[in-house]
């Protein structure tokens, strides 16, 4: 007599994964994450800045005023790619990545050129690497494939 195979005891995600985490804890992280990813990069970009020099109010306001626009731009990108095409979809990945590395570079003091440059090669790779992930993945409208 053949066994059945084993059933997760998780709750089933998308394409028969299993979800770890509860919806709480999805809807918390959908916070949590681009708010900490905020901080890290206006810290970043405000140590770039000020290259090494004594940290200022201005400096300190440079940075939490650069993690807020980070984090609201990270979550309304986490809110509005997944209902585009997967194009778009990768295209805004795309925007959004050369976008924050030519930025942070700029700040370092890097040239316009060479910033503009970087970001664009940044954009393109992100671009790639999304457009791949997304048309391996999703269908035409961008619903899960599985």
């Amino acid at each position: 007599m053949a066994h059945a195979a084993p059933r997760s005891r998780g709750p089933v995600g998308r394409a028969g994964t299993t979800d770890l985490l509860s919806g709480r804890a999805h809807r918390a992280a959908k916070v949590a994450v681009p708010v900490l990813t905020g901080l890290v990069y206006g810290y970043w970009a405000a140590a770039n800045r000020r290259d090494a020099g004594p940290v200022t109010g201005s400096n300190l306001l440079f940075g939490f005023l650069t993690a807020l626009a980070f984090a609201l731009a990270f979550m309304a990108l986490l809110a509005l790619a997944p209902k585009l095409r997967r194009e778009m979809h990768a295209v805004l990945w795309a925007a959004f990545s050369g976008i924050a590395v030519g930025f942070l570079f700029n700040q370092a003091a890097g040239s316009v050129l060479r910033s503009t440059a970087l970001g664009l090669a940044v954009a393109a790779g992100v671009f790639g690497v999304m457009f791949y992930r997304f048309y391996t993945h999703e269908d035409a409208t961008g619903h899960p494939t599985g």
